[in-house]
């Protein structure tokens, strides 16, 4: 029998390491080729990790809330045959080289803390088990033993997690502590980070806002999941960084209506592709970040960064409740059937969490329709660093005049509203609204004769 090394596999150019959130098959277990073996997690996008082979699964190397970097072994199968990626024994290798990975990273924090003239935190006498990475952290921000000792951590058995010692050292650093829990052990006394410790000390001041909120006997407490928390503060962050301003508009879609009406079953059956109104309203999206390059922009301190590439964000709802915003790349170098196989591959994939992270990543520019739900208009919220969002109403039939050489009369019309969120610190009223002006000067003026 042959034993063959499951790595975790290159997900993208920006994406170094990801957070093991759970194993779907257990030791002893029989796997098949392409069946998830294991979930993992990176700050964009959730994703499972397939067999590349049929076997046994005989090893793991990581548990839960581990972090794991891309090419590291984290499962080893046993398989009859030969493939790709078989060893005979590579344990004592894949353990050295962590091992040394760890030194090394260990040797060159105490190099800099030595260079700074500031000692060097001792986590190694302690019955607590810390990842290389929780300890690495720790020692770069001068978290003491005796302060990640008094981290209540959410890992598995009680583990201090990446997110755990990143939450407290934020909580920290916005003054919000209070005196850490004493440490048993038979150290001997250090007064000069006595007086620091009683200063700094995990953020347990969330457990006390926490309850001041009155739960009934009837009430129920779910804790939210860890994407719900990272969109969360996503969202915080963004109306604390953005000035939010909005303008709205009345659209005439009724051309657009009927048009893909008319064409709509034709062209499923030539493309193989259902029609939605999604991608049409991308396409004039792009047209308009084209006639108007500073809305594709972003801020970076002082600077502003003119995007070369248009690439369209598209929020995505997902069964859970939570929300997902795959990107369009080169929005505005596709035509609308291009567009549609785009449009409706991000959107199955993102309701099945197949999204790779590189696919939600690098927007210049996100759209959201909250219409799908019947909302008219609304008010959204920049996805970060954008600078502007665009929400799309439920299209409605309402009485309208209508303006004709003839006089004008009343008529029964398809309309929507377009809802433009934009950063008032780069993005003035004049442009914003030209900006979603354009857009629907592009919906209207929509060619009823336009062929597939």
């Amino acid at each position: 029998m042959s034993k063959f090394e499951l790595k975790l596999p290159r997900m993208g150019e920006s994406v170094a390491e990801a957070t093991l959130t759970s194993w779907l098959k257990e030791v002893g277990e029989k796997v098949e080729m392409d069946e998830a073996i294991f979930e993992i997690a990176t700050d964009k996008v959730d994703s499972e990790v397939p067999s590349e082979v049929d076997g046994v699964l005989i090893e793991k190397r990581f548990e839960v809330d581990d972090i794991v970097k891309v090419g590291q072994v984290v499962a080893v199968i046993e398989i009859a045959g030969e493939a790709d990626g078989l060893v005979e024994d590579t344990d004592n290798t894949e353990e050295t080289s962590d091992e040394e990975l760890a030194s090394m990273a260990e040797e060159a924090i105490e190099k800099g803390r030595e260079t700074l003239g500031s000692p060097v935190p001792d986590y190694t006498s302690t019955e607590r088990f810390y990842s290389p990475l929780v300890k690495n952290i720790a020692k770069e921000e001068g978290v003491s033993l005796a302060e990640l000792e008094a981290i209540s951590g959410t890992g598995k058995e009680g583990r201090v997690t990446k997110n755990d010692i990143l939450d407290y050292i934020s909580g920290r650093s916005n003054g919000a502590q209070v005196a850490p829990q004493p440490k048993k052990t038979p150290e001997a006394p250090q007064p000069v980070q006595t007086k620091k410790e009683e200063v700094s000390a995990p953020p347990k001041i969330v457990e006390k806002e926490e309850s001041q909120i009155k739960v009934g006997a009837g009430d129920e407490i779910i804790p939210m999941s860890r994407m719900g928390k990272l969109i969360a503060k996503h969202m915080s962050d963004s109306v604390s960084t953005s000035a939010h301003v909005q303008s709205f508009i009345e659209v005439d879609v009724t051309n657009i209506v009927n048009w893909r009406n008319k064409v709509k079953d034709a062209f499923e059956k030539q493309e193989g592709e259902k029609l939605t109104f999604t991608p049409i309203f991308m396409e004039a999206v792009a047209k308009a970040l084209k006639k108007y390059p500073m809305m594709n922009i972003s801020v970076d301190g002082d600077n502003v960064i003119k995007k070369k590439n248009i690439n369209i964000g598209m929020a995505a709802a997902l069964p859970d409740g939570n929300l997902i915003v795959p990107v369009i790349k080169n929005a505005d170098q596709l035509n609308l059937v291009g567009m549609a196989r785009v449009v409706n591959d991000l959107a199955e994939r993102s309701r099945k969490n197949a999204l790779k992270p590189d696919e939600v990543q690098d927007g210049t520019y996100t759209v959201t329709n909250v219409g799908t739900f019947g909302s008219v208009f609304g008010t959204p919220i920049i996805n970060q660093p954008q600078v502007g969002i665009m929400a799309l109403g439920a299209i409605r039939k309402i009485p309208s005049v209508i303006e004709t050489k003839e006089g004008d009369f009343i008529g029964v019309r398809s309309k929507m509203f377009l809802s433009h969120s934009y950063d008032h610190r780069v993005v003035n009223g004049a442009l914003g609204s030209m900006f979603a002006k354009a857009v629907a000067d592009y919906l209207e003026a929509w060619d009823v004769d336009r062929e597939i």
